[in-house]
């Protein structure tokens, strides 16, 4: 079996993000240039339960491989039903730990970064994963810690499960967003772990991305909120690039808006409405344009006024 994933260059990796990583923005950033993608996170109850939308959230498009199924789950018997569900679906690369997730549903429910608290459980849980998975790839994406800094004991916790590579986004669950980024940890556990670590938080662009590589010596970053937005960061990272030109831009917003069309159906238009609120951002005339669009969910007339507008 070939390596799907080549850890010899730096990766750029699309981190999961809840409402906006689905699959025509996934398309959007693999052609432009993510190595890996990477779903929304899938709750293993859903999944186990065979919820519609939840099988719909992890289709995913022809262009994307390797692709990688990010799942939550705090029970190892519900984890185990949820790895042999993936198992059967063709096209998917690897499953994902989610570690790090601070929503307090999901924390409350006793997922994502409340594993960090309890790293025998998280241990318990990553292993069925490891053990079940017939997939190529086992990973698993953590924070710092929940309230204290503890990411000497998360690196190695995770790696004595086998898994193959580990994401960090390098603050605690406390952090939430908005504390600064503690690449000093993710520098010590890409040091005292020998799977591969791939760095996540705040990287926003070209400049950036290269100092985090440099600083950490990680062997990928994962760009989350930043390409909301900006899908172009992908191109920028590839080419090593400061600025996109703007015909570039309306490309990848006009792909973006077909591709949502194609796969959400004659919602999409509205739907697209928050996106086009972040494409926006910082335009002569975004706040009128935003004021129009709002009332607009014909998908012609948006489509025109999108054409006009960018």
């Amino acid at each position: 079996m070939t390596n799907k994933i080549d850890f010899s260059q730096p990766l750029m990796v699309l981190a999961p993000l809840a409402g906006y990583t689905d699959l025509p923005f996934r398309s959007v950033v693999k052609k432009f240039g993510a190595d890996v993608t990477i779903s929304e996170m899938i709750s293993s109850n859903a999944l186990v339960y065979k919820s519609e939308k939840t099988l719909k959230m992890i289709e995913k498009a022809p262009s994307e491989d390797p692709y990688i199924v990010q799942i939550a789950g705090n029970k190892p018997e519900l984890i185990r039903d949820a790895v042999q569900i993936l198992n059967e679906i063709d096209g998917i690369d690897g499953i994902d730990l989610n570690c790090g997730c601070p929503a307090p549903k999901v924390f409350n429910h006793g997922s994502g970064s409340n594993l960090l608290g309890d790293l025998k459980k998280l241990e318990e849980i990553l292993s069925t994963v490891k053990k079940y998975n017939k997939k190529q790839y086992t990973s698993a994406k953590v924070r710092i810690g929940v309230n204290e800094k503890i990411p000497q004991e998360i690196a190695k916790a995770v790696e004595s499960c086998g898994v193959d590579f580990i994401s960090v986004h390098g603050r605690t669950r406390a952090g939430k967003y908005k504390a600064p980024v503690d690449y000093d940890a993710i520098k010590v556990m890409k040091e005292i772990i020998s799977i591969p670590v791939i760095a996540n938080g705040d990287i926003t662009d070209y400049d950036k991305a290269q100092k985090v590589l440099e600083y950490t010596k990680a062997d990928g970053i994962m760009i989350g909120r930043a390409a909301v937005g900006k899908p172009w960061i992908f191109y920028q990272l590839k080419h090593g690039i400061e600025d996109i030109p703007q015909d570039k831009k309306r490309e990848i917003i006009l792909e973006h808006y077909d591709e949502v069309l194609k796969f959400h159906g004659i919602h999409g238009a509205i739907m697209f409405r928050k996106l086009l609120h972040s494409y926006s951002k910082g335009y002569n005339g975004a706040a009128e344009f935003r004021d129009i669009i709002n009332r607009i969910s014909d998908e012609k007339v948006m489509r025109d006024i999108i054409e006009n507008f960018f």
